[in-house]
């Protein structure tokens, strides 16, 4: 494939419209792309062949990339420089650890609640990533399991073999940070079940269960995500789903999040386009980002987040950016050749609605601005209309 062409010389004669498609390529971009991951880069740890076809005409010829890219995924069971490493082996180029946003990087901003004391759930680096975000005092679901072994009593194997002296000095939990699916459900489904109705002191027991609870932060409402398997597999919208179910069936109440975080909310979108801006004044780019592009595979997270931000952006504008187009791609969730009955066609009769109840169901919003076969299709449908060179 050719290298984008190098600025004409000033004495140089060329056609009009030679000139003006060189210009543009060499102009400073006013757009920039936020890209989902699995499912639109990779499948697993298998990357999809378009999105290297797509990287080739996103990188210049020093192997950086030409318009700013924001990698925006739901997934939180890693370091965000641990992410960027991996995407870096995977994609043969150089991505900043400020270049990912995981599903709970935007609870950085969740400053009220970083002095309490918070039993976090999820795995990989937990207490790691908490801390990154600014939590200072964490519990994690094992730690409260080893103070309070009685319980957990689903698995015949963990169950205490002796009776055991209820602890008084263990300090009360003063909130619940969700950061991703755990590997026990049913042992973090007890424990975080018990905090909110003890308000925060698992050892003891009230006759009422208070309400309001203890806040609840959670990142990531993906009821499912695409892997190797033919068919989606759970996410953490699936075991936020038990949760909420547990809690109604037993106080007769709704469980209330303090904050959620992950597409498709508006504070990601509004994270991610302050990312835009940084990395574009920092490569030297003066022009504002007027114009987002979201690539994803999941029309209930990405495209409705997408169209979200976008139809906030024609009311509130706190950033520079004007539009946030939605372009859906068939490499994951998505896959209108062979829909399942998991993963219903668009606007098909009877599809059940896979998002989040607190973000509401708005048909109209599952509707993509585009719909493309791949990564590679959706770059180039981009650069023809900012009417780049491709």
């Amino acid at each position: 494939m050719r290298p984008p062409p190098t600025p004409p010389h000033p004495a140089t004669s060329l056609p009009d419209l030679g000139r003006s498609r060189l210009l543009s390529v060499q102009s400073p971009p006013t757009f920039g792309l936020l890209l989902d991951i699995d499912g639109v880069l990779v499948r697993g740890h298998q990357v999809i062949p378009a999105a290297q076809e797509a990287f080739r005409r996103l990188l210049d010829p020093q192997g950086q990339l030409r318009v700013p890219v924001v990698f925006v995924t739901n997934a939180g069971n890693i370091s965000q420089c641990s992410k960027a490493e991996e995407l870096s082996a995977q994609l043969g180029f150089q991505v900043e650890p400020d270049q990912v946003i995981l599903s709970h990087s935007p609870m950085k901003l969740f400053s009220q609640h970083h002095d309490r004391r918070m039993l976090v759930s999820g795995q990989g680096p937990l207490v790691e990533n908490a801390r990154a975000l600014g939590f200072k005092h964490l519990v994690t679901v094992d730690e409260l399991r080893a103070a309070f072994p009685v319980l957990d009593m689903v698995d015949l194997q963990r169950r205490p073999k002796t009776t055991l002296l209820p602890r008084s000095d263990f300090p009360a939990i003063e909130g619940v940070l969700l950061l991703g699916e755990p590997v026990r459900w049913e042992t973090s489904l007890q424990l975080i079940t018990d905090v909110l109705l003890s308000d925060g002191n698992p050892g003891t027991g009230l006759a009422t269960a208070p309400y309001p609870h203890l806040p609840v932060l959670a990142s990531n409402t993906d009821l499912l995500w695409m892997a190797e398997a033919k068919m989606p597999r759970f996410g953490h919208g699936t075991f936020l789903l038990c949760l909420e179910a547990i809690y109604r069936k037993l106080t007769g109440r709704e469980l209330c999040y303090s904050g959620l975080t992950g597409k498709p909310s508006l504070l990601t979108y509004r994270y991610a386009e302050g990312l835009l801006a940084r990395q574009a004044a920092r490569r030297g780019w003066a022009a504002p980002i007027r114009s987002l592009y979201a690539v994803g595979d999941n029309p209930m997270s990405d495209i409705y987040g997408a169209n979200l931000f976008h139809q906030h952006l024609q009311t509130q504008q706190e950033g520079a950016a004007r539009s946030c187009a939605s372009i859906l791609v068939c490499t994951g969730v998505y896959g209108p050749q062979a829909p399942s009955p998991t993963v219903p066609a668009l606007g098909s009769e009877g599809s059940p609605f896979h998002g989040h109840r607190d973000f509401g169901f708005r048909p109209e919003l599952l509707q993509a601005a585009h719909v493309v076969s791949d990564l590679h299709e959706a770059v180039q449908l981009v650069l023809r209309k900012e009417g780049w060179a491709l």
